[in-house]
């Protein structure tokens, strides 16, 4: 397992560094801050207790391996009444997939099923449709003055993608775009009371209105996977309420993961692209790279920021020791800029094969990762090639967070 080793562990300095996390300068670039945590070892004291992770290999260790365990419902509830962790928002967002650990894990996720090719291929048509018009309306925008490309296109898509494929009315979607931003508080990092109080109003409506959606599928059955995951949980849940509350978390899961996720992603490929003109030239005349450039954007700033798991039982990880049901907190967008794992890691180079841990890994591999990277294909192929070079009008704002990144805006003219 290891040798334990002692290190020097200065508490007021790990503060300090989290305080300057949350500040405007701190969310804008975080990575000169995940420099200072990751010279601290690749496993040190968090200020809160448990742990931070920044190496890669440690990180992607600790993912695949079954001795880390997700916070799920019952660690949540070990850890107190008054707790974050006992919040609403938070016992909710422990019943969904990704808070879910084996046996039940595994039943829920084969009940869900994945993204075959022939379901690709059918998002992918429905994609090409949407990218067209919202780059229409952008370039409408961009005649006659900047354009705000996260509110005019990020934001738009990915909502328009999930809606269409859950059979969700598109009337209702700007409504669950803001809930789904709303609600993403309760798995943040450090989230405050107040914050949390906003994700548990955003959980409970977005509860009544899947739970409505969901009750509207199982009285009038479709072609969409609402309907084949009623059918897929009847076949192996003979409690039917039961059945339909499975069936609306994992609808929940699906809103919550494509719509928050995959927007940051968007604008932060389209930030790389439009700050550097070399590098919208070159996706422009070689559209072949443009996988690669989707990669690199995973790599050098994820949507996620930081991903938990909790010991399954008392381990030494890489010399320290960690205690059973003690939280890791995985730092990979730190991890992604490790120099033992990439060259010139700080370095955004659409050349590279990246290695990266964006969606996860392990059993609890992102099943939404190929409509990711779909959607961001496709905006990328169309972005270079239908429309002249864009340039940043002024840097983005982000919103106060740590754990998932969010630009507010991304600012575009015509160069």
């Amino acid at each position: 397992m290891g040798i334990v080793t002692s290190r020097p562990y200065d508490r007021r300095a790990a503060v300090s560094q989290f305080s300057r996390l949350r500040t405007a300068k701190g969310q804008a670039d975080p990575f000169p801050i995940y420099a200072e945590l990751a010279a601290r070892g690749g496993v040190s004291p968090a200020p809160w207790g448990g742990f931070l992770v920044t190496g890669f290999d440690i990180c992607d260790q600790v993912l695949r391996s079954r001795e880390w365990l997700e916070p799920d419902a019952s660690w949540r509830e070990r850890q107190g009444a008054g707790t974050r962790w006992n919040a609403p928002s938070s016992r909710e967002m422990s019943n969904t997939l990704p808070g879910l650990n084996s046996p039940h894990h595994t039943r829920v996720r084969r009940a869900a099923g994945g993204f075959d090719r022939t379901t690709i291929q059918d998002i992918g048509q429905t994609l090409d449709k949407v990218v067209g018009r919202l780059l229409d309306a952008l370039v409408e925008q961009l005649r006659h003055d900047e354009a705000d490309f996260a509110a005019l296109v990020s934001e738009e898509l990915p909502v328009a993608a999930i809606g269409h494929w859950l059979g969700l009315p598109a009337a209702d979607w700007p409504r669950l775009r803001t809930l789904t931003h709303e609600q993403v508080f309760t798995q943040e990092l450090l989230p405050s009371a107040t914050q949390l109080a906003r994700s548990d109003a955003a959980t409970a409506e977005l509860r009544a209105y899947l739970v409505d959606h969901v009750r509207s599928r199982r009285s009038r059955p479709g072609d969409d996977p609402v309907s084949r995951w009623i059918q897929a949980w009847d076949a192996i849940e003979p409690d039917r309420a039961e059945a339909d509350e499975q069936v609306y978390l994992l609808v929940l899961f699906v809103v919550l993961a494509a719509l928050e996720t995959t927007s940051t992603l968007l604008s932060s490929m389209a930030l790389r692209l439009v700050e550097h003109p070399e590098r919208w030239d070159l996706i422009a005349s070689c559209p072949d790279l443009v996988p690669g450039f989707v990669e690199e954007t995973l790599r050098f700033d994820p949507p996620t920021h930081v991903i938990s798991r909790v010991a399954s039982q008392d381990t030494i990880l890489e010399g320290v020791e960690i205690r059973r049901d003690q939280m890791v907190h995985l730092m990979v967008a730190a991890a992604h800029r490790d120099p033992a794992k990439h060259s010139d890691p700080d370095r955004f180079d659409p050349l590279r094969k990246p290695a990266h841990l964006a969606f996860s890994g392990g059993s609890h591999y992102c099943i939404g990762a190929p409509l990711a990277r779909l959607e961001a294909q496709i905006l990328l192929r169309h972005l270079t090639q239908r429309l002249p070079r864009l340039t940043l009008v002024r840097p983005p704002t982000w919103a106060p967070r740590v754990a998932f990144r969010r630009p507010l805006n991304l600012d575009v003219t015509f160069a």
